[in-house]
């Protein structure tokens, strides 16, 4: 099978990241993804050939050194998707200041700086492979607001506005696109009641796991005409 050009998913070491870079593995593409805390699995993803790169975008110094990595092992690059996220509310922050800076550094700040940083990859990957690509995973609530998780839909709303100015930036090689979901999968300790709460905030309440997200990803890789736009995956929830 031919190699494709590679592709860095950041927080790729489990949820919708791994199942992203699984998928991409086995359709050809060479992984990168990134892990922040040390996994037992992690072993198993580099015997499938996939690459690990642990980093910590919660400071400038992490996202540097992470960019020093990649820029000194690789030439080009045919993709980035930012899926490195945080999550933590005011209710259980005794520092919103803090709170607020952690959020902007993760979301908005290391997008920021690793965009720009791989430029030059990037487009050596579009010469090479006819287009490369650039995802945001954003949230549902950039659009909407959280009472309950101010600082992070802030910050999510930051990095979906990274979206329109990067597609302007390097057009027309790298396009540039957001995947906005809400629900798409439960985690392990979530009780009956709140399953239930969250399922009926959609018209299809459902939890449609994380190939949903998956199919997403691979559909912007596809597509040849798409830049600057975002993908909601949300069950029509904005219609409840």
């Amino acid at each position: 099978m031919t190699r494709k050009m590679p592709i860095i998913i950041t927080g790729g070491g489990q949820r919708l990241g791994l199942a992203c870079a699984k998928a991409l593995v086995a359709q050809g593409y060479e992984v990168i993804i990134t892990y922040r805390r040390e996994r037992e699995d992690i072993a198993i993803l580099e015997g499938q050939g996939i690459s690990c790169i642990q980093a910590d975008f919660s400071s400038i110094s992490g996202v540097d050194e992470f960019i020093a990595r990649i820029q000194g092992r690789y030439s080009a690059l045919g993709g980035i998707i930012h899926n490195a996220s945080e999550w933590e509310s005011e209710e259980d922050c005794l520092d919103t200041a803090l709170l607020m800076e952690k959020m902007w550094q993760v979301h908005v700040f290391a997008p920021y700086r690793i965009n720009l940083a791989f430029e030059a990859l990037l487009c050596a990957g579009s010469e090479q492979d006819g287009q490369a690509d650039i995802i945001h995973m954003t949230d549902y609530v950039a659009e909407k607001g959280s009472d309950k998780h101010i600082a992070y839909a802030a910050s999510k709303a930051g990095l979906a506005n990274l979206t329109c100015s990067f597609a302007k930036r390097f057009a027309p090689r790298i396009k540039v696109n957001a995947i906005a979901p809400s629900l798409l999968m439960f985690n392990s300790g979530d009780d009956t009641e709140y399953r239930n709460k969250a399922l009926n905030k959609s018209l299809l309440r459902k939890e449609p796991g994380e190939q949903e997200g998956v199919l997403a990803i691979q559909y912007i890789l596809d597509s040849r005409y798409m830049t600057g736009r975002t993908l909601s995956l949300d069950g029509g929830r904005h219609l409840v």
